[in-house]
């Protein structure tokens, strides 16, 4: 009998015409690429099955990211984006957004956080944001996980200086929430 293998969709955020937040010449859509690429080689090398939105810096709106998801045939949605805040340096930490925290994106969001905690990012908590076109358009489990706040040099240095292990704090998120369906 063959073994059940999850599909994981993972969407780098932004890119393209579309740079996201930016900060001191840095932007979001080449931080959230960077990383999704990262987080997708750990999933695979755990034996699941990974499809991207995007390898390289090209621009989808997010109905079309949306779609892809749903078109993919994967068990969840995960977009990777940074956050921003009105004010350099007035906020710290990572969120994530799922359209229903009661939902199966809820645990998946919740243990992604608790493994970005320990990396040393401050745990936001799970938002719902059922005004997200990616996750109120998405038919399955969607998380849009916010890694630290662009425009907080202290979550920069963090993002920086600990990538690997925020890819595979991510990862562990995912697959530890999958291994347990």
């Amino acid at each position: 009998m063959a073994e059940f293998t999850y599909t994981i969709f993972l969407d780098a955020g932004h890119g393209g015409s579309d740079p996201g937040a930016t900060f001191n010449g840095r932007q979001e859509k080449d931080d959230t690429l960077n990383l999704t690429l990262a987080v997708g080689k750990i999933l695979e090398s755990y034996g699941f099955r990974v499809i991207y939105a995007r390898t390289e810096d090209i621009y989808q709106s997010p109905y079309q990211k949306a779609a892809l998801g749903n078109d993919s045939g994967a068990n969840v949605f995960i977009s990777i984006h940074r956050n921003s805040s009105p004010y350099p340096n007035q906020y710290s930490g990572v969120e994530s957004l799922v359209y229903n925290a009661w939902l199966p994106a809820g645990t998946i969001a919740t243990n992604i956080n608790r493994q970005l905690e320990q990396v040393g990012f401050k745990n936001l908590g799970v938002n719902e944001r059922p005004n997200l076109v990616v996750l109120r358009q998405s038919n399955i489990p969607a998380v849009l996980v916010e890694v630290g706040f662009i425009n907080n040099e202290k979550d920069n240095e963090l993002f920086d200086r600990e990538f690997d292990a925020i890819a595979r704090a991510i990862a562990d998120g995912i697959a530890g929430t999958l291994w347990s369906w």
